[in-house]
């Protein structure tokens, strides 16, 4: 009549939520793509075409001289790669699957699994495209001499953690005002364009105008990349501590804002719009 209740281990609930995690990133991978080699191509694509439109507009400007010294497509990846990864991973978390989602419906399934699976199928493609096209660069075009491999791949990192928090949070407001959060992420999104630096180099800029780019972590991201590239390029005007500290702080507030609207959430709350 009456069933024990099974008490288990944190590390089999730890594990539960690792293989979860798992099978979810992998369904968002196929979210889009039955064939996640297919979303992986596309990716690669869609960076390539980026770098070629920046190429040619540096090529007709005569901006080519103004760069780093160094090897000009690797000035293009290190900004270009950094705001696709970034932008992508603020897109994709604010659009994870919230509380009020039919997935949830399913006992193990929560809103952390979701958020975590978005983010690592974002970091799983981009850092894929990323391989392949420096791969494609050495070997078909000109090898490529990265000084510091390690840290720039740091700050390939925090590109897709400060842009996966900034997603929470987003995730965490849109509920409230959906309206008002899709602008917010529109502004961004466009103004990071120019904000995020990919298009000059940081040491260039007066110091009057670094005030309107310092507050950006994507800018620092971005020069401190470029420092640890490129062996004749040291960074005066961005550090690598805000966007890590910037990370740290916009967890915390991100999942406290989304813990709270989970408590509040209602299916009923678009049923007007």
């Amino acid at each position: 009549m009456f069933e024990a209740r099974r008490t288990r281990s944190t590390l089999s609930l730890a594990l539960n939520m690792l293989q979860l995690t798992y099978f979810a990133a992998a369904r968002q991978v196929r979210q889009k793509h039955r064939n996640a080699i297919w979303a992986i191509v596309l990716s690669v694509v869609q960076s390539m075409l980026f770098i070629a439109a920046f190429y040619v507009m540096f090529t007709v400007l005569g901006q080519r001289s103004v760069s780093v010294r160094g090897d000009f497509m690797l000035y293009l990846m290190t900004g270009i790669f950094a705001y696709l990864t970034h932008i992508q991973a603020v897109q994709q978390v604010m659009n994870a699957e919230g509380p009020t989602s039919a997935m949830m419906q399913h006992a193990p399934m929560n809103t952390l699994v979701s958020i975590l699976s978005t983010a690592l199928s974002v970091l799983y493609i981009k850092t894929v495209s990323l391989f392949v096209l420096l791969l494609v660069l050495h070997t078909l075009f000109t090898p490529l001499d990265i000084h510091y491999w390690p840290g720039a791949f740091l700050m390939f990192l925090l590109a897709w953690s400060t842009g996966c928090v900034i997603g929470i949070v987003l995730m965490a407001a849109k509920p409230w005002a959906p309206d008002l959060v899709h602008i917010i992420q529109l502004v961004y999104v466009r103004a990071n364009m120019i904000a995020s630096g990919k298009m000059f180099v940081a040491n260039m800029l007066p110091t009057s105008i670094i005030a309107f780019f310092d507050w950006n972590p994507l800018f620092h991201i971005i020069d401190q990349s470029r420092g640890f590239v490129f062996r004749n390029y040291f960074p005066h005007h961005s550090n690598w501590e805000y966007p890590l500290y910037f990370t740290l702080v916009g967890l915390l507030i991100g999942f406290m804002a989304e813990a709270y609207t989970r408590k509040h959430a209602s299916a009923s709350w678009s049923a007007g719009r």
